[in-house]
């Protein structure tokens, strides 16, 4: 009998032995989740037969550190969820190990070949929210867009008085004579073939609470707009205005309009000030790189300055993760013990934030894991031991008879 418990004992901690080593083994293995053995006894009625493996159990809930490696697409979670990638057979698997490439076509996926998942974007680069799908980088380089708006917030002077000459005559408006106007402001706009122009503001006030702006564009007249303000320096009536772009500074390219918004500008008895000038549009750009927010939302980024958004993961959670099938040390299917996997944006309720950049390393404790090693020897030993006593006994037996 005590051969049989002893050898259970040896098989139960050379599983054990096996199980410290693949830990100690993947301890460098990004997204690796430790593994520990247990054991249970082995009973038939009172009489004790021993000791079994009951299984082995992954800390799947525990947490690696998170190493920079400044490369942008390695992912690390940094909270709770799970990476969602397919592989080409269809079947989709959960992990931590956010290495991520590209492939020939353009899809992000990982070294098993494995697609990322995610929303998509449409033609218009809007997310399809909702529907998960590949992710995949759609543009390598972005058409010109021309100029449509431009929002334009600015403080004009109160303590201006409207231009006039040594008589006391209005001075009519002239763009070449500084004499003529009060302020003016000059923003860079684009055509349609991705040419760049330059939108000049002249404004010239009445003395009285009213402004008239005159838009010039590349030196050619583009119209007026009338601007008034309220006893309290607010801008009233109209708040936006038109720019016709002149044909003669468009050859080749498309008609233009620009509308102005001018929302929020005040005139006070301060200086002239712009607070805000952004006006749309833009060259061609060739694809310089990738950026991923904490929010998972993929951009490319372009030599004008310009991003565009290509997608954003998508990350899965489980109501009970330690129910998950092991497919490998960094991968899972989900099961019925685990339940169906619940998607969601990073950063929303129970799903942690993507750092781009940076990798989750594996959760193996060495320092346990050797405290570990030199206690499953000393059980080794202590079994191998009762062997050998038991023979002892056996053939002082053998030998009285």
């Amino acid at each position: 009998m005590s051969f049989n418990i002893a050898l259970t004992g040896l098989n139960a901690v050379s599983e054990q032995l096996n199980t410290v080593s693949n830990n100690i083994a993947n301890s460098s293995t990004t997204g690796f989740k430790s593994s520990r053995t247990e054991f249970g006894s082995v009973y038939a009625d009172t009489q004790a037969m021993g000791v079994e493996v009951l299984g082995n159990t992954q800390s799947i809930s525990l947490g690696g550190a998170l190493i920079s490696t400044s490369r942008t697409l390695d992912l690390a979670i940094s909270g709770g969820g799970f990476f969602i990638v397919k592989g080409t057979n269809g079947e989709t698997q959960y992990t931590r190990a956010g290495v991520f490439g590209t492939d020939s076509a353009n899809y992000i996926v990982n070294k098993a070949g494995q697609k990322l998942q995610g929303y998509p974007t449409d033609a218009d680069g809007n997310l399809m929210t909702g529907s998960l799908g590949d992710l995949r980088i759609k543009a390598a380089t972005l058409p010109a867009s021309a100029t449509t708006g431009l929002e334009f917030v600015a403080n004009l002077d109160a303590n201006m008085k409207q231009p006039v000459d040594g008589a006391g005559v209005p001075i009519p408006f002239d763009p070449t004579n500084v004499n003529s106007y009060n302020s003016t402001y000059t923003t860079k706009v684009y055509d349609s073939l991705g040419k760049e122009h330059t939108l000049t503001q002249y404004f010239v006030t009445d003395g009285a609470n009213g402004w008239d702006a005159y838009y010039y564009v590349d030196g050619a007249a583009a119209g007026t707009q009338a601007l008034s303000f309220d006893t309290n320096g607010m801008l009233n009536g109209a708040t936006g205005a038109s720019v016709v772009v002149p044909g003669a500074v468009l050859p080749g390219a498309s008609a233009q309009t620009i509308a102005i918004d001018y929302t929020g500008t005040t005139q006070y008895g301060t200086n002239f000030g712009v607070s805000t000038n952004l006006a749309n549009g833009y060259t061609s750009g060739e694809q310089t790189g990738i950026g991923i927010d904490s929010k998972g939302n993929v951009f490319v980024n372009y030599s004008n300055g310009q991003s565009q958004l290509q997608g954003q993961v998508v990350l899965a959670s489980f109501i009970n993760p330690e129910g998950l099938k092991n497919v490998s040390g960094t991968a899972w299917t989900a099961t019925t013990e685990s339940g169906s996997a619940l998607t969601g944006a990073p950063g929303v309720a129970q799903f942690g934030t993507v750092n781009a950049g940076t990798l989750e390393n594996s959760n193996v404790d060495l320092t346990e894991e050797l405290v570990s090693l030199m206690q499953g020897q000393r059980n080794y030993q202590a079994n191998t031991k009762v062997i050998s006593t038991q023979k002892d006994l056996d053939q002082i037996l053998f030998s009285a008879m």
